[in-house]
C-alpha cells in the first residue's frame, strides 16, 4: 500500500520534472517475476525507472539512505522505502552476495527487481561489460529479463550534482528475454553468455559504445584527491 501511494504521488511529479519519453511499456509483464537490467548513467536512474515503469519495482540502495536522523533522515527513509528501495551495504564478496540474495527473494515472491549489470555508473558514457550476477538472478529465479535503456539521465543529474536539473530523458523497455537456453545458473559459461546477450540487448536500444571491459570505480583516495583539486581550482 505504501509503495502504491508513493508511486501515485511521485509518478506525476516525475513526469513533469523528467519529461520522460517512454518506449516499450507493453513489453513489461504486469505480473510474475521480472528482472529489469538497465544501463547506468546517473544516481537518479533507479528513481526514473521505478516511477515510469508500468508496475512496482524494487531496487537496491545504499543503507545510508535509511539510517539518517531527524527530519532529513525521516524524509530520505520514507522516500526510498516508498518507491521500493531495499537497503544494502556496499562492498564485494559477502556484501555483494547478500545484495543478490535480496533481489532473488523479490523475484521468488513474484515481484519485479531492477539491477545494473555494469555494477556502477558509467563515467564516460560507454556501456561496460556486464557482471554475471544478472544472469545468476534470472536463471536461479526462472524469471524473464527486460533490458532497459536510459538516455539523458546523465543530464538530469550529472555526476557530483546534488540537485536534479530540468532535462528530457528516454526510458526504453525491450522485449522479454528468456535466458534458460544458456544453461543452469551453476554454469559459469552459461552465466557469461547470458549476461553478454543482455548487454547486447541494452546496447541495441541505447546506442552506446561498448567498452569491452569492466567498469571499475576509482580508488577512494584517488577520487578524494581529484575532488580536492577541483575545490582548490574553484577558489581561484
Amino acid at each position: 500500500m505504501i509503495k502504491f501511494m508513493a508511486r501515485a504521488f511521485f509518478a506525476p511529479v516525475a513526469r513533469l520534472v523528467f519529461r520522460p519519453r517512454i518506449l516499450g511499456k507493453s513489453n513489461v509483464p504486469r505480473s510474475g517475476a521480472v528482472l529489469m537490467a538497465s544501463n547506468h548513467l546517473s544516481f537518479i536512474d533507479s528513481v526514473v525507472v521505478t516511477l515510469v515503469a508500468p508496475r512496482s519495482i524494487s531496487f537496491l540502495a545504499k543503507s545510508e539512505y535509511f539510517t539518517g536522523t531527524g527530519l532529513k533522515g525521516w524524509l530520505s527513509r520514507s522516500f526510498f522505502s516508498g518507491i521500493g528501495a531495499i537497503p544494502v551495504e556496499r562492498g564485494a564478496g559477502h556484501a555483494a552476495q547478500e545484495a543478490l540474495d535480496s533481489g532473488l527473494k523479490v523475484l521468488q515472491d513474484g515481484g519485479a527487481f531492477a539491477i545494473y549489470p555494469e555494477g556502477t555508473r558509467s563515467r564516460d558514457g560507454r556501456l561496460y561489460r556486464g557482471r554475471t550476477g544478472v544472469a545468476w538472478l534470472a536463471l536461479t529465479a526462472g524469471s524473464v529479463v527486460i533490458p532497459v535503456a536510459l538516455t539523458g539521465t546523465e543530464n538530469l543529474q550529472p555526476p557530483g550534482a546534488k540537485w536534479v536539473r530540468l532535462a528530457q530523458v528516454t526510458v526504453e523497455f525491450g522485449p522479454p528475454m528468456d535466458l534458460a537456453a544458456h544453461g543452469p545458473a551453476t554454469s559459469g559459461r552459461a552465466r557469461r553468455t547470458a549476461t553478454d546477450d543482455v548487454m547486447e540487448g541494452i546496447q541495441r536500444m541505447s546506442g552506446q559504445e561498448f567498452a569491452h571491459e569492466y567498469n571499475e570505480p576509482p580508488p577512494a583516495n584517488v577520487a578524494e584527491r581529484v575532488r580536492r583539486v577541483f575545490r582548490r581550482r574553484g577558489r581561484h
